[in-house]
């Protein structure tokens, strides 16, 4: 076990001013493997202080040169992305491949992506007689969750610097390695002293703190709902501006003439992938009543593929959370044809990968978020009631459509309240916005919408 000491504060490795630690712990098998400190309000503000005296000099260095201070992280991240896979597969639990090809690569691509637009972004631009700026809205607080432990700071971190702003992360509990080691990599990559500060810590505390902070101007946000209503009452309460990335409940849409066998097989997956603990996984499948028999069954064998290929929730609270969604949902009459409530193993926070079958829109288990590898098979009757079922919830972050034809999966995704819909398994996209509607959440991470969010416009007229 490595007991890490510090906060990264302007631009160097500083001591705690408390004396409390977070111990880390390795889902796999129980095991701690580090602590870190556990932030104060004296280490938020320290931080949030630093923020603040960089924030002129950044704001003013010319775009190209933040350009290039972004390039040379993702140059960083690029060396030491073994590393990355490892931490993460180490606090996280997820399997290694899995922290290679997206923990750790998608985080690459995201900095890459801002490093371009950083360099060719309008910041300033002219529109009859006025000239329009678009300036850093200030110091950013940003909150970021486990289950991308890198990805997630990323996505706030580069546009909020490639826009000129300066920013303090809290970064979650439970993963907080991954993030010592972006603060190392954004040292090694030449940024300035004050413009990324780093404060490990708990949620009502360091957490708190900084979104209260009054020298914070935006506070960005991913996590529950629950929390991002608190943010927002609190941003709201200073006027502060807040970016919210909050649950999901995405549903895929299987259309008739669709690839049926295609179309489940990459839902399982979607569902299946970081073992369930994605916000914008597609944990509705919703079927024809005349395909329904035969996907629930195409679902049932490809999650029995999983069984030893996901790996564990990232704590034991985690774990029987998922677990109680599954017993709500036998007692709720759906019908189990994959996993179940009981513990695949002994040791570690493994949930089995889970299908249930006969699931109405009003079950627990369809409208809540789980955040984990349970899947609901629907079944509807007409294109109207799949949209009904579909928009049938409080959130709306993703989704999927599937059909023979391109135009008519296309027709219906445009009618859906989401905000990002994958057609007949569309490729990610690092450049694409990606939000929520409704109870998803405020604004938008990744591209040029990313960017913006980090920017506030004046007008010049001459």
């Amino acid at each position: 076990m490595k007991a890490y000491d510090g906060m990264y504060i302007d631009g160097a490795w500083r001591p705690a001013a408390g004396s409390d630690v977070i111990e880390v712990v390795n889902p796999v098998d129980g095991q701690v493997i580090a602590t870190v400190p556990a932030g104060t309000v004296e280490d938020v503000d320290a931080a949030v202080r630093a923020a603040r005296a960089a924030l002129p000099a950044w704001a003013a260095t010319p775009p190209a040169e933040r350009a290039a201070r972004l390039a040379a992280l993702r140059d960083v991240l690029v060396a030491r992305q073994d590393e990355i896979a490892q931490t993460v597969t180490a606090e996280l639990g997820a399997p290694l491949k899995l922290s290679q090809t997206v923990h750790a690569a998608v985080p690459i691509a995201v900095a890459g992506s801002y490093a371009e637009l950083a360099a060719t972004y309008p910041f300033e631009e002219r529109t009859g007689n006025s000239t329009v700026l678009h300036e850093p809205v200030g110091v950013v607080g940003a909150i970021t969750p486990w289950n991308y432990p890198l990805h997630q700071i990323v996505a706030k971190a580069a546009p909020a610097l490639a826009a000129g702003c300066t920013i303090v992360v809290k970064p979650a509990e439970d993963t907080p390695l991954v993030a010592r080691l972006l603060a190392e990599a954004v040292h090694e990559a030449g940024v300035p002293a004050g413009v990324f500060n780093l404060v490990t810590g708990l949620g009502p505390v360091a957490g708190q703190a900084l979104a209260e902070h009054p020298g914070v101007d935006l506070v960005s946000f991913t996590g529950s709902t629950a929390v991002g209503r608190r943010i927002g009452a609190v941003a709201a309460a200073a006027v502060k501006k807040v970016a919210l990335e909050l649950g999901g409940k995405s549903a895929n849409v299987i259309l008739p003439g669709a690839d049926l066998a295609r179309a489940v097989n990459v839902g399982v997956a979607n569902v299946m992938s970081n073992s369930g603990q994605t916000c914008s996984a597609w944990t509705r499948m919703l079927v024809h009543r005349d395909q329904y028999d035969e996907a629930v069954e195409l679902a049932a064998a490809a999650a029995a593929k999983y069984g030893d290929r996901i790996g564990p929730l990232v704590n034991a609270k985690q774990q029987e959370r998922v677990r109680g969604y599954i017993e709500k949902g036998v007692a709720e009459g759906a019908r189990l044809v994959a996993g179940g409530p009981d513990a695949p193993r002994e040791q570690g926070c493994f949930v089995s990968p889970t299908v249930f079958a006969d699931v109405t829109p009003d079950m627990t288990i369809a409208q809540e978020e789980i955040f984990g590898p349970v899947l609901s098979v629907l079944r509807y009757e007409d294109e109207e009631d799949a949209l009904r079922i579909a928009n049938g919830t409080v959130y709306g972050l993703a989704g999927a459509v599937w059909a023979a034809d391109e135009a008519q999966a296309t027709a219906f995704a445009r009618r859906m309240e989401t905000g990002q819909v994958d057609i007949n398994g569309g490729r990610f996209n690092p450049l694409a916005p990606f939000g929520g509607y409704k109870q998803s959440g405020v604004g938008r991470e990744l591209g040029v919408h990313g960017l913006t969010e980090y920017l506030q416009t004046k007008s010049l007229q001459f």
